[in-house]
């Protein structure tokens, strides 16, 4: 079986730049996607922080320019999904649905899923009116009635997303301000379509064979219980790490982020994380996309020490 050199998994952005970065210094890397290209950042209707874009572009169009970048620069790019790894030996094992590989490092950009609410009907109304995607599923709601759970950065922005498509959209909140940038909450201010039920929790989703037609909500100070009619319900509430595969191989967090330095070193030498599988204060585009180069320089340097040749050191 051929060894690879780099075995980057995962294709959001952090991945994306590693394919990039280890292209480019000639390690021929191998990038497993996953399910989709792009992860969350192709679900975002609009990014404007992200920069060389003033005009701001959409997630999807972004990914498609990484992925192109990437493989412009030799990266190979599979569509399968990991299933286990083995790093107790070197060299490492990725196993995936549709076979097995061997690496001298490995990168691990897996990012984060959406968080569940964890509620009565919220799994059985999934696909049926209950969405973590406003990009993905905001058209089916032109001319009716949402809801969107959450208050930080992506919950009002694809609030104020769901306006061009819904009559009105509710935005819940446990606490009685929003946690997203400034910019997105004074739009949301304006915006008349945009109404708030604050310090609030979704307790129920409720609905029949069509679908959604209500939640019930609870004020957490008050204790008062109301039901909300909607006819679609799309929740942003954080993120959970891609890292169930890694259970007793890397050192993880309490919370399931991966335990790294400042140069995206994990607790198996060889390999490496980043992107929102381990940056959990800042979970952006732009600190995924640093987090990717970083991890392919390193890598390359692991692997020059491995062949026993020079590796230019950077200044501190």
């Amino acid at each position: 079986m051929t060894v690879e050199k780099v075995v980057i998994i995962g294709g959001g952005p952090a991945g994306f730049t590693a394919g990039i970065y280890a292209g480019r210094s000639q390690l021929s890397p191998v990038l497993i996607a996953g399910q989709s290209l792009g992860g969350q950042m192709a679900l975002t209707s609009e990014v404007e922080n992200y920069p060389g874009f003033p005009e701001g572009i959409s997630g999807q169009e972004l990914a498609q320019l990484m992925q192109k970048q990437a493989e412009r620069f030799g990266t190979r790019i599979v569509m399968d999904q990991v299933t286990s790894v083995d790093l107790a030996s070197h060299p490492f094992t990725v196993k995936t649905y549709g076979g097995t590989y061997k690496a001298q490092t490995l990168i691990v950009a897996t990012g984060a899923s959406p968080r569940k609410l964890g509620v009565p009907g919220e799994k059985e109304f999934t696909g049926r009116g209950v969405s973590y995607c406003a990009t993905c599923d905001g058209f089916f709601y032109t001319g009716r009635r949402v809801v969107v759970v959450g208050g930080g950065d992506s919950a009002v922005e694809e609030a104020l997303y769901l306006t061009r498509f819904a009559t009105e959209v509710y935005l819940i909140h446990r606490r009685d301000r929003l946690r997203a940038e400034k910019v997105f909450q004074e739009r949301a201010f304006r915006n008349e379509k945009i109404k708030f039920i604050w310090d609030s929790v979704v307790t129920e989703i409720m609905g029949g064979e069509s679908g959604v037609t209500a939640v019930r909500v609870k004020n957490v100070k008050t204790g008062e219980e109301f039901e909300h009619p909607t006819d679609g319900v799309f929740i942003y509430v954080g993120n959970v790490p891609n890292t169930q595969f890694l259970a007793g191989q890397l050192e993880l967090t309490d919370r399931g982020y991966i335990v790294t330095d400042r140069r995206c070193h994990t607790s198996v030498p060889g390999v490496f994380a980043a992107g929102d599988v381990q940056e959990w204060v800042l979970p952006q585009i732009a600190t995924a996309v640093g987090s990717g180069a970083m991890a392919a320089m390193e890598a390359e340097k692991f692997i020059a020490a491995l062949e026993d040749r020079a590796y230019p050191e950077r200044s501190e």
